[in-house]
């Protein structure tokens, strides 16, 4: 189920802070049941297939939750065991038809994929479980508690793609006994929250998709221009569905008094690549660094095995991306990125400020076209037709995927001055520069969670209604499938 839907927003959502508020008046532990039935419930109604997926690796760590609760012996080899079969289930459903294809085409034979089943969400839920097992083992977490446990990892809001949420701090807020009450400031910011975040998937990103997936089917007559746009536009695209998505789920647990962390900080205010992955994914980068940058030795063991580890870091994150080389390659170049940034730091923290933003954002702007390429031997087409600049003209269909039924309407009835008919592309040029200034004016809508002025209300209300009226059909996330 998407959170961009008639039944996830009209049903789901008031049904659960209804039934939450409701079970846990009586006591904290009915209330963790409805949030444990309705995660349940959620990930069932993507599909049995991936339900049982999730419940074999829930036994699966409820049994090494156990050994690691019971036992003062053996707790590393328990830990490891148990992240081994936590990353062989994600290798194998994952990773498996990549790793035959490649391990054939070097032997030069042919392979036929293997229709295995990708479960919902399992890069998210896997970490989530090794998350839970490393506070349990470094206890972190005292001892296990299964209703606990099953909260933390079925929380539908953060359930398919996160935030991921360290153990420790989201089951010390289930079981505080002041927030088992409503606040309707709580459920206040969290509505505003969840309608922004809703505007962001449905008006800005799955417009600038469209335009997207223009370019991506017409790379044999884009023109250089074209291909520029489209590039710029997936950097849009990714952005707003992706912080969208966690703003709504932020949102959601506002409502039931549950904070879930930052998972985006203004990234494309970043000013180096550094800059960039302390505001992108947070969540993900803090897994990273605190379960493979510090256990490698993190900056601790010299120079050229900090530039190692780094690269390792990013290697994973690229792999855990998808089985793809250019996830591959993607994630490797953002390491050596961060590499050079560190070898040349003196000389870079001379440039100007403006220079250092305009290297990020380009740089940013070309590896995610590498992110959303089908192909390595794709994404150098598509940067050789770029930089040969031979056509900078923008193309009719690139152009007509910008005019919305609403956007058109408003043009027709608010056009004082005739410019739709003098500018061409209008709509393109007003959603692309309205973009450009959100990612780089406004603070972050996770910082200001808990303002409620009547302007920003207002302002809420307006992007929700117009988002809620273009709820024609469901539209899937872009890391939905990750």
């Amino acid at each position: 189920m998407q959170f961009n839907s008639y039944l996830f927003i009209l049903a789901v959502v008031p049904a659960f802070v209804l039934c939450y508020f409701l079970l846990s008046g009586l006591n904290k532990t009915a209330g963790k049941l409805a949030i444990i039935a309705f995660g349940a419930w959620f990930y069932a109604y993507g599909g049995w297939d991936s339900a049982a997926i999730l419940g074999i690796s829930l036994l699966v760590n409820l049994l090494a939750s156990l050994a690691l609760s019971g036992q003062k012996r053996f707790r590393k080899l328990t830990l490891a065991l148990a992240v081994l079969a936590n990353v062989g289930l994600l290798l194998y459903f994952k990773y498996c038809n990549f790793a035959l294809g490649t391990l054939f085409a070097l032997l030069g034979k042919s392979y036929t994929a293997k229709n295995i089943l990708l479960p919902l969400g399992i890069s998210f839920f896997t970490f989530q479980q090794i998350m839970y097992l490393v506070s349990l083992y470094r206890g972190e977490i005292r001892k296990l508690n299964l209703l606990d446990y099953l909260c933390y990892i079925l929380y539908f809001p953060k359930l398919i793609m996160g935030p991921l949420a360290e153990p420790t701090d989201f089951i010390g807020q289930l079981n505080q006994a002041e927030r088992k009450r409503i606040d309707w400031e709580n459920v206040a910011c969290g509505v505003k929250l969840f309608g922004f975040g809703l505007f962001k998937k449905m008006i800005l990103a799955d417009t600038f998709a469209r335009a997207v997936n223009w370019g991506f089917g017409n790379l044999d007559s884009a023109t250089s221009g074209d291909l520029f746009l489209v590039t710029l536009f997936y950097t849009f695209e990714i952005y707003f569905d992706f912080s969208g998505y966690s703003d709504m789920a932020v949102g959601v647990s506002q409502m039931v008094n549950i904070t879930l962390p930052m998972n985006f900080d203004s990234p494309y205010k970043a000013f180096s690549i550094r800059d960039f992955w302390k505001r992108w994914h947070m969540t993900l980068t803090a897994f990273l660094t605190k379960n493979v940058y510090f256990p490698l030795g993190g900056s601790r063991k010299g120079t050229i095995r900090t530039y190692i580890n780094i690269l390792a870091v990013f290697l994973v994150s690229g792999l855990w991306h998808g089985a793809n080389w250019t996830f591959l390659l993607w994630g490797l170049l953002h390491g050596l990125l961060q590499v050079l940034e560190r070898i040349f730091h003196k000389r870079y923290e001379r440039l100007h400020g403006a220079v250092k933003w305009l290297y990020a954002f380009i740089a940013v702007n070309l590896l995610w076209l590498l992110f959303r390429a089908d192909s390595i031997g794709q994404w150098k087409e598509m940067l050789t037709t770029m930089f040969s600049f031979r056509d900078m003209a923008v193309s009719g269909g690139l152009i007509r995927s910008f005019v919305l039924p609403e956007t058109a309407f408003l043009l027709d009835k608010l056009d004082f001055l005739g410019l739709n008919g003098r500018i061409r592309g209008l709509p393109m040029l007003i959603t692309t520069l309205g973009a450009l200034l959100l990612c780089l004016i406004p603070e972050n809508n996770y910082r200001n969670l808990k303002k409620l002025s009547i302007p920003n209300l207002l302002l809420c209300a307006a992007g929700f209604v117009w988002a809620f009226l273009s709820l024609s059909s469901e539209s899937v996330f872009v890391y939905f499938n990750f």
